[in-house]
């Protein structure tokens, strides 16, 4: 009985194909597929108005065939050791991805905050300025002064010129 037993165990390992996609481009493409089959779980209907082709768009992205990526893909399933290595490497990927988006997302929740903030800011410093006549009248002076102060500034550049000569005799 055992050896029977023994005997209908042997498994057959597939030969390694001649065109078995190397390692460092199946964990590109196993991202890519990773990546699109998120993309259509989160909004099908999206996807498919890009009129996109996951499949082939994978295909033709790393000039591959699918009989060629299902042959390496059985391949590495077969060797699971190598199989296990390239999808931490994937998961690892895909895991940067992710933490680079949630910076920028957070950037991007911030700059709305700010920009939120300045437009209310904004608002309420017009609504000031309507009920507040004296302090719509403090910043017409304020600008006033500036473009004064403006004007004193660009004469002050002017008198870097040297004055004209006078032909005036001065007595002594």
């Amino acid at each position: 009985m055992l050896i029977l037993s023994v005997s209908c165990q042997d498994l057959k390992k597939s030969e390694k194909p001649s065109d078995l996609i190397p390692e460092a481009k199946m964990i590109d493409v196993l991202t890519e597929i990773s990546l699109l089959h998120a993309a259509r779980n989160y909004n099908k209907q999206k996807l498919e108005a890009t009129g996109l082709n996951p499949d082939s768009y994978i295909y033709e992205k790393f000039g591959i065939d699918s009989l060629q990526f299902e042959r390496s893909s059985s391949w590495y399933s077969e060797n699971y050791t190598q199989y296990e290595g390239i999808y931490d490497s994937v998961k690892a990927r895909i895991q940067v991805m992710k933490s680079k988006l949630d910076s920028l997302r957070d950037i991007e929740v911030k700059i709305e905050d700010s920009i939120m903030k300045a437009q209310k800011d904004s608002l309420q410093l017009i609504d000031s300025l309507k009920q507040n006549p004296r302090l719509r009248d403090s910043i017409r002076l304020d600008s006033i002064k500036r473009r004064e102060i403006e004007k004193l500034n660009k004469k002050e550049l002017d008198s870097l010129i040297p004055p004209a000569v006078s032909t005036e005799t001065d007595s002594i």
